[in-house]
């Protein structure tokens, strides 16, 4: 009998979206039942639901049913479809919308013929992997002058619910110089999908993304399933048409929460705050598909990870930070200078930007520490000194033009912002820099040196001329 007319019938159980079915003969391989395929749920002579194999137990089958189990029965049959799930792939996607099962839900026509490609696949292979060496661009100055984002970086966004997040992950989105962005959302509220979608329109920048999303109605299985085949097709475009890639995913806890469900109602022993022992693993294995491909393009990924209770310890981001190769802190609808790191920014500052890029950034930064320090002595009313009184001008300068989310503008033009803030509250020799530097780049000594060039230029131009 052709393997595709095969059902089975006998269903054990069904818990929350999980149903296990006993396979006759599984072990003896009659059955095409491995891990991570696919099968196909009837009810009724009519097709109810694809649902995906997660464990397998001598002859029990348990599956992750994609719809869901509301109003699924045990006179359902299962039949097994012998292969692992995929995603569409092909030029078609970009500027379309995929639910977490990946079906289209814009309304625009079907993508049935377009190729497929399975997506959890491994990580890279370390041999393809090049040292990250190339700026992403976001126009956003706390990230491009103070934490740099770099090719094939992983780095979280650390939030708490209730931040502008979403808000800032769509600005990246928009402002980032990058050839395709890939956009997973998890757990998303109607209100939060609908704005990203509007916004992304309105924009003009659909045409080079592509949209994920699960929403907080939608099956708690197809939330795991979401970033999984957002980073497939990310990894597509950055081999196979060598583009540079930038995935947007948000919010990795939901996910988290997401496995969290899934492995209680298989039974498995919790670990930490409930979650299940592999949320490294789980968590590892999709960051790790940041990757710079030799002869090939890139993927970088940017993460929301929600702190519950603002708790940084929190399994979830406490694990992330093991993972990845820093942290954005978005607290109080800025991104915080102190908490925030990018442990790459080192391999690009002075060398792909300008020379003047890490020495302003670590000035501006002991600036702005010695300004909160002045403003707790003035809340506890200590006398202040003349420095603390410039130093609590200078941090709201600083607030206000590079910390606000709304503050936009590309790299150079932040570098010079920051020279111009510093001369406005500070005297040359107050900042410890480099005089090359403040020859070079200081408002008024820089103006006075091209201009002594200019004048040395003209009169050496005269002496030839008379001779």
């Amino acid at each position: 009998m052709p393997q595709s007319l095969l059902r089975y019938t006998n269903i054990l159980s069904i818990v929350g979206d999980l149903i296990r079915v006993q396979v006759p003969n599984l072990t003896e391989g009659n059955a095409r039942a491995s891990y991570g395929d696919l099968a196909m749920i009837e009810q009724n002579g009519q097709v109810y639901s694809l649902a995906q194999i997660i464990k397998i137990d001598q002859e029990e089958v348990s599956l992750q049913v994609f719809a869901g189990t509301k109003g699924l029965s045990t006179d359902a049959s299962v039949c097994f479809l012998g292969e692992p799930m995929k995603a569409t792939y092909s030029p078609n996607i970009l500027g379309r919308i995929f639910n977490g099962a990946g079906e289209p839900i814009d309304g625009g026509p079907g993508l049935e013929q377009d190729p497929k490609v399975e997506i959890d696949g491994p990580s890279v292979n370390p041999v393809r992997r090049v040292l990250a060496s190339r700026m992403v661009r976001t126009n956003v100055p706390m990230i491009d002058v103070f934490n740099t984002l770099v090719e094939s970086q992983k780095i979280p966004i650390f939030s708490v619910a209730g931040e502008p997040y979403n808000r800032f992950l769509a600005r990246i989105a928009i402002q980032a110089e990058a050839d395709v962005v890939v956009f997973a959302g998890m757990g998303l509220i109607f209100d939060d999908y609908h704005f990203f979608r509007t916004t992304f329109e309105e924009a003009g920048v659909s045409s080079r993304t592509v949209m994920f999303t699960n929403q907080a109605s939608d099956p708690t299985v197809e939330r795991l399933l979401t970033p999984d085949m957002a980073l497939a097709v990310a990894e597509h475009f950055a081999v196979n048409e060598s583009k540079k890639v930038l995935v947007l995913l948000t919010d990795m806890t939901s996910y988290a929460d997401a496995m969290k469900e899934i492995g209680v109602a298989m039974d498995k022993i919790p670990a930490n705050r409930g979650y299940m022992g592999d949320l490294y693993s789980q968590l590892a294995k999709r960051y790790e598909k940041a990757c710079d491909y030799k002869g090939a393009g890139s993927v970088t990924i940017l993460a929301v990870t929600t702190m519950p209770g603002n708790d940084v310890t929190h399994p979830v981001p406490d694990n992330t930070g093991y993972i990845t190769e820093g942290q954005f802190y978005l607290h109080n609808g800025v991104i915080d200078p102190f908490g925030s790191l990018s442990r790459l920014k080192q391999m690009i500052q002075g060398k792909e930007t300008r020379d003047d890029h890490a020495h302003i950034m670590n000035t501006m930064i002991r600036f702005y520490s010695d300004s909160v320090n002045a403003q707790q002595k003035q809340a506890m009313a200590f006398e202040l000194s003349s420095y603390d009184l410039k130093a609590i001008a200078f941090g709201e300068k600083f607030k206000n033009r590079f910390m606000v989310l709304e503050a936009r503008m590309g790299l150079e033009e932040a570098l010079d912002l920051c020279w111009q803030t510093l001369a406005e509250c500070f005297e040359p020799e107050e900042t410890l820099l480099k005089q090359s530097l403040l020859d070079k780049y200081w408002p008024g000594l820089a103006e006075a040196g091209e201009s002594a060039g200019a004048t040395e230029k003209s009169d050496s131009d005269t002496t030839a001329a008379g001779a």
